[in-house]
């Protein structure tokens, strides 16, 4: 393994302190929580927004945090949900007259640890509520999750509750325009290679030379099949056909199409990729009104790319178009 890693148990914290000191203007780290939060937060006006999961995902969610975006996010180590306890002094530490909104991904261990901070900070006075997100099409059911997983979607879910609670929307409102947006994104994606955590230092998983797991999840759990590789659009064709078949999208609607790298793969891969998907959207009458190519929500090193499709409509659009800041201008 060739990685640029000091001692392995570090990785998190160091890559967390590295964040917070390219960006002292804007973030805060708070070591003892993993915690990364906006200078200015909390504020009295808005609704907090923080997010967890585990880290090498990254950007998501560390380098999400800013206006019109996260409030704070707390990982825990790669690939594991933070700790209970972390979730707790986090909504603590980002309590506001009007709330705090915890965005988990649907995977067991984060809706362990995020439904127990919650509880506990509710018992000291806390006003926090909890919105899952499970765009992942690919299983229903698998070794993380009961349902389906929150994947790289869950980035149209912190933008549109960002601005929302930006704007000065209270919970209620906040909770309702994220579940709206959850409910009209999907998400396909496929992995050519695996990743290797710093820790374990070779591959979680082995793919032949000629194969890709269809369905691959965020962590390299397996998807729907492992299959022979194919060229670039046949691959679109198929994770495009599973993805605007779910909901289902239909000719006359307007979406916005992602193209995430996993962390792995060249930009220049994921425009071959985004070109066949426009192309093959628009036969279908389906107009893309917002186009995101880059990487959002990666698994390490792992190369390949995921497919999303989010339905857009008056309210949600403008969300997109809303005014963000962030440690990575990703949106």
């Amino acid at each position: 393994m060739k990685k640029f890693v000091n001692d392995p148990k570090n990785y998190v914290a160091e890559m967390l302190e590295g964040v917070a000191l390219a960006n002292p203007d804007k973030l805060r780290y708070v070591p003892a929580y993993n915690l990364i939060m906006r200078t200015d937060a909390p504020r009295e006006d808005k609704v907090s927004i923080v997010q967890g999961s585990g880290s090498g995902h990254e950007p998501a969610h560390v380098m999400a945090v800013g206006r019109g975006m996260l409030d704070a996010a707390c990982p825990g180590d790669v690939f594991a949900a933070p700790p209970m306890d972390y979730v707790y002094e986090t909504a603590k530490l980002l309590a506001s007259p009007k709330g705090v909104l915890l965005l988990v991904n649907n995977y067991t261990g984060d809706r362990m640890a995020f439904d127990m901070g919650k509880e506990m900070a509710e018992a000291d006075g806390v006003r926090a509520e909890i919105l899952t997100v499970d765009d992942d099409v690919a299983v229903q059911d698998s070794t993380y999750t009961v349902g389906r997983r929150g994947v790289a979607g869950n980035f149209f879910v912190i933008k549109a509750v960002g601005a929302a609670a930006e704007q000065g929307a209270d919970m209620d409102e906040i909770l309702r325009i994220g579940r709206k947006v959850n409910d009209v994104t999907r998400t396909m994606g496929v992995a050519l290679t695996a990743c290797t955590p710093p820790s374990k230092g070779s591959p979680l998983f082995e793919l032949g030379a000629d194969e890709i797991e269809f369905g691959v999840g965020i962590h390299g759990e397996p998807g729907r099949e492992r299959r022979r590789i194919k060229s670039a659009d046949a691959i679109v064709d198929d994770m495009l056909e599973a993805v605007a078949g779910d909901l289902p999208y239909r000719s006359g609607d307007r979406v916005a199409l992602m193209i995430n790298g996993l962390g792995g793969t060249p930009i220049s891969e994921l425009y071959i990729l985004y070109r066949h998907a426009h192309q093959q959207l628009a036969g279908r009458g389906i107009t893309v009104g917002r186009s995101y190519v880059n990487e959002y929500c990666t698994s390490l090193d792992m190369a390949g790319a995921s497919l999303t499709l989010l339905r857009l409509d008056d309210e949600i659009e403008p969300l997109l178009h809303a005014p963000a800041e962030a440690a990575i201008r990703i949106f």
